[in-house]
């Protein structure tokens, strides 16, 4: 038996990276998944892979800060498997620089994908949540939510705002048995990071696997154990003393 059976789980950001990682290992584990993300090739790459393995997937390109598109998605993913078990908050964009030089597009861009994504789909799951009884929602955080690092003002505030957030969230969901949670990861060996030669920075790096292994840890504990933030990094990584 899977640690997921019979549950439906979404992911934001499900085409590559934290993102793909979890959709895997959550279809591995029993689970339905419905993943979203902006890239429809990339999107429906996945979800092919994913059937390929037997999964029941559920794909849809979409925009996590277009409220609209998202309320219709949560609608047809419970339309569909007839309830929504787990909510994971992934998607996100990076964008940065020295603050005097950091446009007002790139602002919204990391604003809108990391932030209000967020919002928007816990906002649209929540009522789901309740009427079953229960749920988790996992917001996918970052050690820049604790700790910036220089050029990243729109993430570190993104990310401090996510760890708000899943707080205040918490809160709210308690008395209806929905638990909220956030992971920070340090540095993640994902495909952006190949495609751009980072991966070959001093700075060491985790595998993908490492942190699904993390996000499963919190979300698979008994409903009434919340694990509420899980801060994941590579021992090497300069976090504690960075400034």
């Amino acid at each position: 038996m899977g640690k997921l059976d019979g549950q439906v789980a979404i992911v934001t950001g499900g085409n590559r990276g934290i993102g793909k990682g979890l959709a895997k290992r959550f279809a591995a584990e029993g689970a339905k998944v419905a993943i979203c993300a902006r890239s429809r090739d990339q999107l429906e790459a996945t979800a092919e892979e994913l059937r390929a393995a037997g999964a029941d997937v559920l794909a849809t390109p979409l925009d996590v800060s277009d409220e609209e598109a998202v309320a219709a998605f949560v609608r047809s993913v419970h339309a569909r498997y007839r309830r929504i078990d787990l909510l994971v908050n992934n998607a996100g964009a990076f964008d940065g620089g020295p603050l005097d030089e950091v446009s007002f597009e790139g602002w919204n861009n990391v604003i809108n994908a990391c932030l209000t994504g967020t919002f928007l789909f816990s906002r649209a799951c929540f009522p789901v949540m309740k009427s079953q009884g229960g749920g988790r929602i996992l917001n996918v955080g970052s050690i820049s939510a604790q700790r910036p690092r220089a050029g990243g003002v729109p993430y570190a505030a993104a990310k401090f705002g996510v760890w708000g957030m899943t707080q205040a969230m918490a809160i709210d969901g308690r008395e209806h048995g929905i638990v909220v949670s956030c992971l920070h990861p340090g540095n993640v060996l994902v495909e952006r990071r190949e495609d751009t030669g980072a991966a070959s920075d001093a700075e060491p790096m985790m595998s993908t696997d490492t942190i699904v292994d993390a996000a499963m840890a919190m979300v698979t504990l008994p409903p009434d154990v919340n694990f509420l933030e899980a801060i994941v990094l590579p021992v090497g990584q300069e976090y504690l003393g960075r400034g």
